[in-house]
């Protein structure tokens, strides 16, 4: 079968590649985009002076105020007749933010995508029910494109219609599925109350769109009977998903450093941090057309993993996406990121997946923090106190707060079939 990866063999090769794609792209859209041309102009850069890799650090930040101020077609850097098709993020903190594609960019997206699948050592025999948003969002149409480059049968169901899903899944006896965590665990907990996990030919996920904690994983991979679970990053401004993959050795997402730069950095200073240290993720694309990113914030967070996977591969790897800097919260001077309550809660026993917090002030503008968590469905009620009371100590040992804890019923949380809300901060701004 076709191979997908890349062809580089050493990490200087890569470097090569990476130098020539980082000139083309500072020249593309130096020459192509007005916006650009103001901003490296403002930065006293030239694309002639991109001698070496080092020289990105010259560069410009691009963040998501230069797209919503060039809206609707921001930073495009070719003819609108060559742009093919456009997509869109949620729009829910704003104006919509809509990406332009070449043809080459399709194609690029279609290559890399099949990448995942093939990491992932799904076969032509595959049956791949892809339950992620069509439309306007990258997610369907990615998944799509990649499968279909990739060869496997595509069964684009899209998200909700839980009877469908059930349907397809025993009718069409799907292989693999593609969805958001939270999506697979209430497909999983479904599964789970119909009796219908022998009757399934589902053997692997791969998911994204939100971080999934270790007990979601765990408790999916059980219900399901699952062989593997594979977390896809992905966002609108860089194609979309299957930037990278995570590969059936679980050390990390293996990112496609042929298509674009990883830097990442602290979002205070926005000077770089060193490897294995968490920080903001900033992407700079190699072969974009109509849409090329320079030094892109994205505000997701991560780390570099150094050396090489046990994989084998020379692909380069970053740590799971662990939330947004923009997630983060403040509970009485502490800032926390949902991350950490999500590594906290995996550790424990006696616990469902899923939780959720609630902020608000009482009489007096104290903050009050409430941790309601589920129960796992073998456990107790009658050992309730004694959970809530070890949730709260390790709360406070690790993140250094104390919440109020609540423990429910298994199952008593609203389940979804796209992200999963977790923090409702109600206090008055």
């Amino acid at each position: 079968m076709k191979t997908f990866m890349p062809s580089y063999s050493s990490y200087r090769e890569l470097e090569d590649i990476q130098l020539a794609g980082l000139q083309w792209t500072v020249n593309h859209a130096y020459n192509g985009s007005n916006a650009y041309r103001m901003k490296l102009n403002e930065a006293g850069v030239k694309p002639e002076s991109m001698k070496s890799l080092d020289d990105l650090k010259r560069l410009p930040f691009t963040t998501k105020e230069d797209l919503a101020a060039g809206y609707p077609f921001p930073l495009l850097s070719v003819p609108m007749s060559e742009v093919v098709r456009i997509h869109a993020s949620s729009g829910t903190t704003g104006k919509r933010k809509v990406l332009c594609y070449t043809q080459k960019d399709i194609d690029d997206w279609a290559h890399f995508f099949a990448r995942c699948y093939e990491m992932a050592e799904l076969t032509a025999e595959d049956r791949v029910q892809i339950c992620v948003g069509y439309g306007v969002w990258t997610a369907g149409a990615g998944f799509q494109l990649g499968c279909e480059k990739f060869g496997a049968m595509a069964v684009p169901a899209g998200p909700g219609n839980l009877e469908m899903q059930m349907e397809f899944l025993m009718d069409l006896q799907s292989t693999v599925i593609c969805c958001t965590a939270s999506m697979g665990l209430l497909l999983a907990e479904e599964v789970e109350s119909r009796g219908l996990r022998d009757k399934l030919n589902l053997k692997k996920m791969i998911y994204g769109s939100e971080r999934c904690s270790e007990a979601m994983r765990d408790r999916i991979t059980s219900l399901l009977g699952l062989s593997d679970m594979y977390d896809i990053p992905g966002m609108t401004e860089l194609y979309g998903p299957g930037t990278g993959l995570e590969c059936s050795a679980h050390e990390g997402i293996h990112y496609w450093a042929d298509y674009y730069i990883l830097e990442i950095i602290d979002p205070d200073t926005l000077e770089p941090v060193s490897d294995g240290e968490v920080g903001e993720m900033v992407v700079t694309t190699l072969r974009k057309e109509a849409v090329p990113l320079i030094r892109y914030r994205t505000r997701d967070l991560t780390s570099i993993i150094p050396g090489r996977c046990k994989c084998g591969r020379l692909i380069p790897r970053h740590d799971r996406i662990l939330g947004r800097s923009d997630d983060m919260f403040i509970f009485r001077a502490v800032n926390i990121y949902p991350s950490q309550i999500d590594s906290v809660l995996s550790d424990l026993t006696g616990i469902g997946s899923e939780y959720r917090v609630i902020l608000d002030r009482g009489e007096g503008g104290r903050e009050n923090m409430v941790l309601e968590v589920e129960r796992d469905g073998e456990a107790s009620p009658d050992d309730d106190p004694q959970t809530a009371a070890v949730i709260k100590e390790t709360i406070r040992s690790k993140i250094m707060v104390t919440p109020e804890v609540k423990i429910l019923d298994y199952g008593s949380l609203e389940r979804s079939f796209r992200k999963t809300r977790r923090i409702f901060d109600k206090r008055p701004v």
